[in-house]
């Protein structure tokens, strides 16, 4: 059984000291604000973001250097037989297709191994931990990157976003939509469906997109996911950006009442999301999970 370092970035929500608790290392990814870089979980925490955030500062998402990835490998190697890659889903970010040109090179020919998931934020996260199982099964590095790219779609993601002035800074939402959206109260409801964010409602308030995103959500278990939530491989997640303890704990409890007996796992969204939905946005959906 060969040994396997299993590696993924902080689009999965956890921090590079949180992933250390975990046993996996966790890359930490870029963003650039006011045209200065800083690294997610690293030199700035996510009330320092969303404080720049508000007070105007211009945001915007980046990826990795070549070398901050092939960096974090090489270490990997000189300790471990294999590495088994898992960035953000290759629909959301270059990352991933970046990466997988780089594991073609000779040195990590066979030895790195990059997944494209179609993950992020705490469906990523439950990737990786499959990964973290299937190796102590004894799995190959191989194996694993052919196992977690064929359920690759066994996941769903809706995101209600609480402000469209993030999207409007973004060029998403015009200004003048902006505004009336504003005045009427909207609350866009996106989804994340393997490789792409997608528009999936508009309605008025976050009652009712935690409604309809419940409902979504619902459907998706009884039709798509129903072979898997028969065997109890279904698993129930909650992501926010910037809101109070208060308020997030009424969430997760809103959604235990509205799904129960499934377990819920609670992980922040992204700073890579914050940039473009600022603070105050909810993320409900379900993922596969593997049972040791």
């Amino acid at each position: 059984m060969s040994d396997i370092a299993v590696m993924t970035d902080s689009n999965c929500g956890l921090m590079p000291e949180e992933g250390r608790r975990y046993g996996i290392c966790i890359l930490p990814m870029p963003v650039l604000i006011d045209g200065n870089t800083y690294y997610e979980g690293v030199d700035i925490t996510s009330e320092m973001f969303y404080e720049k955030q508000k007070a105007g500062a211009l945001i915007t998402s980046s990826q990795p250097s070549p070398g901050d990835v092939m960096g974090m490998w090489d270490r990997l190697l000189k300790e471990h037989d294999e590495v088994v890659y898992i960035p953000m889903s290759s629909g959301l970010s270059q990352s991933c297709a970046s990466s997988m040109s780089f594991a073609r090179e000779e040195k990590y020919k066979d030895r790195v191994f990059v997944v494209d998931n179609h993950r992020i934020s705490v469906t990523l996260t439950h990737a990786v931990l499959d990964a973290l199982n299937l190796a102590k099964q004894g799995k190959s590095g191989a194996k694993i990157k052919e196992i977690l790219e064929q359920e690759a779609m066994d996941s769903t993601i809706y995101i209600a976003v609480d402000t469209l002035e993030y999207l409007k800074r973004g060029g998403r939402v015009t200004a003048a939509g902006a505004a009336i959206g504003t005045a009427l109260n909207i609350k866009p409801v996106l989804t994340i469906q393997g490789d792409k964010l997608d528009a999936f409602a508009k309605v008025r308030g976050m009652k009712s997109a935690f409604r309809t995103m419940c409902k979504a959500l619902h459907k998706d278990i009884e039709t798509r996911f129903s072979h898997l939530y028969e065997k109890g491989l279904l698993q129930l997640g909650i992501a926010n950006t910037w809101m109070d303890t208060e308020a997030i704990e009424r969430w997760k409890q809103a959604l235990t009442l509205e799904f129960p007996g499934m377990e819920l796992t609670h992980i922040p969204l992204t700073l890579s999301i914050g940039c473009h939905t600022g603070p105050g946005a909810l993320g409900i959906g379900t993922v596969r999970k593997h049972v040791l």
